[in-house]
């Protein structure tokens, strides 16, 4: 019997093990299991050189739990180990055999998953006594047990081992016992197995018999030893990539769109990505891309690697390549990353171009959920926003699709105004904003839909890239000012008409909002009002919520009310209230007057006079006088608010055009309906 001490440069290194090394103590299987997937191809390499003369059949990694003995086993038929190998790849930490192993069978081997040299002493995270039981494959091979129990010492002795290969015994303690269940371990093989290149068995395959499920003595195998991504895209067919993706994600629907990438210069890079159907969710999609190295699970979080607007995306990435940290647990920073992250970017754009050009039809069947990928890729990136506007569309209310370049020329002669301005009209809400959208049809223009989460910031970042364009919501102002021809039409109301009607709308207006009442002449035939947004205010607040810093949220909804003076019904109004008050308002009129005038000449005699130059009697005289005319003026405007409130017609008109917005509701909406049924009476 051997005894001795681990070449290690402190005895501390195991709490290192132990607590921070590894990030997470569950993937001691996946490196225990990664190892032993290891020594097979290695097996399978000298077979294949011709070095192991006799028969080798069986490949299979086999993972045994023992309850009772608290153990936990995973057992090989690989290359095994001599004495002298273990004690120069386990007793010196960190010296791995995959490199010396890698320039003796070069031509031969496949992928060798282990090469940090430390996962196997990531055993000791869950374990009081870890066993090697060890032989190699070569012809007069003594099998060697090897124990340590975390601490720096260990025995190694000879022992009895029929076959060659290997077995690490785990004797789990008694703060991990959670691993000694089945379910724990079939989750864990599940998650970081699931593709290893040579078959893991866990337990045995079960049949019904007798009224009970029995064992049937044949391994049960829990992992694809080939997964699509490893295969050449030539030798898979489109119903390959479905199964695939079923088998990832059993509870999804089947994805758009597949990616398949197989890059091996500069670097290697093997995987298959989806387009899943989603539409508005963003975060609860995210991570769903797992990365592997060799077929060993590292991670789902590929922030590093995948650009983060695909991140939305579904599937897999492997490379060898790719930087990982001694654990195999994150991505360290590299400029290989970088360059994988662009290649990718790269990839994806060119699938799409190619899937845009060569099935339009389907292309634009899928639009309304490939439109968050794409549009996320093009506010995040600007290289895939330049490769990215040759397949992005435009969708009009009328379900039609455009590309950019060709919605520009389908508008460009109607929808330029008189300065040069070309304006794409857009709808968030085809129903909600319906009698907007009728009357830029009328006008022979065309109207976008924009009802994606990302369009109020995709409509920000066209308007920068378009030149002498800017896009208007439907509903933001009268159809004439969306796209100014010409010269307004002029409104033909007297400042003190404009006032009072101001005073007697505003007094049936909602006071929840703000509504600032505006003047503009629509003809005898348009709507006797009209309600609007403004563009820079709504797409600000809007914005704000989304990005959760919103500054606008406290302030209430500004709107304008746009009525038109020329309708017949707005004409009744101002002539009733004229007929009603005109004797009140022309008194108070009559009384205000010679006080204006009075105030006229003092600020006549006032004007270009140094503020000492002017006697406190004028100044004191000013003063009084403003402050009748205000009182005046307040007594004018309170009379023409009460009368408001009073006139069935005006509450009815502001209700109509609040009715059109979607925006008359509950009691509003109650009283509205019994008004206008008395009205009709």
């Amino acid at each position: 019997m051997q005894k001795g001490k681990i070449g290690v440069t402190s005895e501390n290194i195991f709490p290192i093990i132990k607590k921070f090394l590894y990030s997470d103590h569950e993937i001691f299987l996946r490196e225990i299991v990664s190892n032993a997937v290891d020594a097979t191809q290695k097996m399978a390499a000298v077979v294949s050189s011709g070095e192991y003369k006799n028969e080798w059949e069986d490949r299979t990694v086999r993972i045994a739990l023992d309850k009772k003995k608290k153990t936990i086993t995973i057992s090989d038929h690989g290359i095994g180990m001599t004495a002298e190998e273990i004690d120069q790849y386990i007793n010196q930490i960190a010296f791995s055999s995959a490199g010396d192993f890698l320039d003796k069978y070069k031509d031969n081997i496949e992928a060798i998953i282990g090469h940090f040299g430390l996962g196997f002493y990531s055993a000791f995270m869950v374990s009081e006594k870890v066993e090697i039981l060890t032989k190699s494959y070569k012809e007069g091979s003594t099998a060697v047990r090897w124990s340590c129990d975390g601490s720096p010492e260990f025995t190694m002795e000879d022992a009895e081992k029929e076959q060659f290969g290997t077995d690490i015994i785990l004797h789990i303690d008694k703060d991990n016992k959670e691993f000694l269940d089945e379910s724990k371990i079939n989750g864990l093989l599940n998650k970081y197995c699931k593709f290893l290149p040579v078959p893991i068995a866990f337990g045995k395959e079960q049949e019904w018999k007798d009224n009970k499920m029995v064992d049937t003595g044949k391994d049960k195998i829990i992992n694809n030893t080939k997964p699509a991504w490893t295969k050449k895209p030539v030798d898979l067919k489109d119903e390959d990539y479905k199964d695939f993706y079923k088998e990832l994600y059993p509870v999804h629907e089947d994805p758009l769109f597949h990616i398949h990438l197989n890059v091996d210069y500069p670097f290697n890079l093997t995987g298959i990505l989806y387009f899943p159907k989603i539409k508005n969710n963003i975060e609860i999609q995210k991570n769903k891309i797992q990365l592997y190295s060799n077929q060993v699970f590292v991670t789902d979080s590929v922030e590093g690697i995948v650009p983060e607007f695909l991140t939305l995306l579904h599937g897999v990435i492997d490379s060898p390549d790719i930087p990982l940290n001694v654990s195999r647990s994150y991505l360290q920073s590299d400029s290989n990353v970088k360059k994988i992250s662009s290649h990718i970017s790269k990839k994806v754009a060119d699938r799409l171009t190619e899937i845009f050009k060569e099935e339009r039809k389907d292309f634009e069947s899928k639009w309304d959920s490939l439109k968050l990928f794409i549009e996320y890729g093009m506010l995040s990136d600007e290289k895939f926003y330049d490769r990215a506007k040759k397949f992005a569309l435009f969708k009009n209310v009328d379900a039609k699709y455009f590309t950019l370049e060709e919605y520009e020329k389908l508008i460009k002669e109607n929808q330029t105004d008189k300065n040069k301005s070309l304006v794409y009209l857009y709808a968030t809400d085809k129903e909600a904003q319906y009698s907007y959208i009728e009357a830029a049809k009328e006008k022979g223009y065309d109207v976008l839909l924009m009802d994606g989460q990302l369009d109020v910031h995709w409509v920000n970042q066209l308007e920068q890239k378009f030149e002498s364009s800017r896009f208007v919501r439907v509903d933001s102002d009268v159809i004439s000012k969306l796209i100014p021809k010409e010269d307004e039409n002029t409104v033909n109301l007297s400042t003190e008409e404009r006032n009072e009607l101001v005073q007697v709308f505003n007094a049936v207006t909602p006071t929840s909002s703000h509504y600032l009442i505006e003047f503009e002449d629509l003809g005898e035939n348009g709507k006797p009002m009209v309600i609007t947004q403004s563009e820079f205010m709504r797409r600000m607040k809007d914005m704000g919520s989304m990005s959760g810093m919103n500054f606008y949220g406290d302030l209430p909804d500004s709107y304008n009310l746009v009525v038109n003076p020329s309708h017949p019904l707005v004409k009744t109004v101002l002539e009733d209230e004229k007929s009603i008050l005109g004797e009140t308002l022309k008194s108070i009129r009559d009384e205000k007057q010679p006080l204006n005038d009075e105030k006229a000449i003092l600020e006549k005699e006032k004007s270009g006079k140094k503020d000492e130059e002017v006697s406190q009697e004028v100044k004191d005289k000013i003063e009084d006088l403003t402050k009748k005319i205000n009182a005046l003026s307040d007594k004018e405007n309170e009379t023409l608010k009460a009368y408001g409130k009073e006139s069935k017609l005006a509450k009815q008109l502001v209700d109509l055009a609040l009715l059109a917005n979607n925006m008359l509701k509950g009691e509003d909406l109650n009283r509205f309906v019994a008004r206008s049924i008395e009205l009709i009476k």
